[in-house]
């Protein structure tokens, strides 16, 4: 009977082991923490903001720190990094409609409501590049009441909102040069000018006898060097 206590005593110590090793496991296996990671080895820098549409394993954020900005998908296995200037323009398409956008160079257009009902609230990124030119998160569907926040039509616009607030925040820096542009090089200095060339005077001239061609006797008296 003495056995009995300590058997479950150490029962109880591996339950709850158990749980607590289950708990970290769905803590650092949580689809946020995952894209979060997943952006913040990318940037080289924790994000100054990110945004993630949870249920479909994908987010956004960028860095002012390194100056690049990333999309991942697949809860963070897939990722495309872009120099920060590369984002033009950021929208919030409600039920197909834009209701906001701000893009480099134009005024911005504000939201003018929180919907209370609606079907799909997309964030749309716009980059310069021509493979990958946007991506859309969606953050509110039809169905997405169980989930975790946000948990209404009106929140997920409110976040989407909010991270366009911070994207503009880039939209208004001035567009820095491409990375894959080469710098013009000054052109190099001109060469140094040569004057003109000119005859040396002849070293024979005057009273100087002609060559003699080493027997001592100039060309003029003997005949047969001529």
């Amino acid at each position: 009977m003495d056995e009995l206590p300590r058997l479950l005593l150490l029962l109880a110590l591996v339950g709850v082991a158990v749980t607590l090793l289950g708990s970290a496991v769905i803590w650092y296996m949580d689809e946020g923490r995952r894209v979060r990671r997943a952006l913040r080895n990318v940037l080289r820098a924790a994000p100054e903001a990110v945004v993630v549409a949870r249920g479909r394993g994908k987010g956004a954020g960028f860095s002012f720190t390194s100056g690049l900005a990333a999309v991942a998908w697949d809860s963070g296995a897939w990722c495309l990094v872009y120099r920060i200037y590369e984002l033009v323009g950021v929208e919030i398409i409600v039920d197909g409609e834009v209701v906001a956008r701000a893009f480099r160079g134009e005024p911005r257009k504000a939201l003018d409501h929180l919907a209370s009902e609606a079907s799909r609230v997309t964030l749309r990124l716009i980059f310069d590049d021509p493979n990958h030119p946007d991506f859309e998160l969606d953050l509110w569907r039809a169905g997405d009441e169980l989930k975790r926040k946000p948990s209404s039509p009106a929140e997920a616009i409110q976040e989407a909102n909010q991270w366009l607030a911070r994207a503009e925040a880039i939209l208004r820096r001035p567009n820095a040069p491409r990375a894959h542009e080469p710098a013009v090089a000054a052109p190099p200095p001109p060469p140094p000018a040569v004057p003109p060339w000119e005859p040396e005077p002849d070293d024979f001239e005057g009273d100087e006898p002609p060559y003699d061609g080493g027997d001592g006797e100039p060309f003029a008296d003997n005949p047969e060097r001529r």
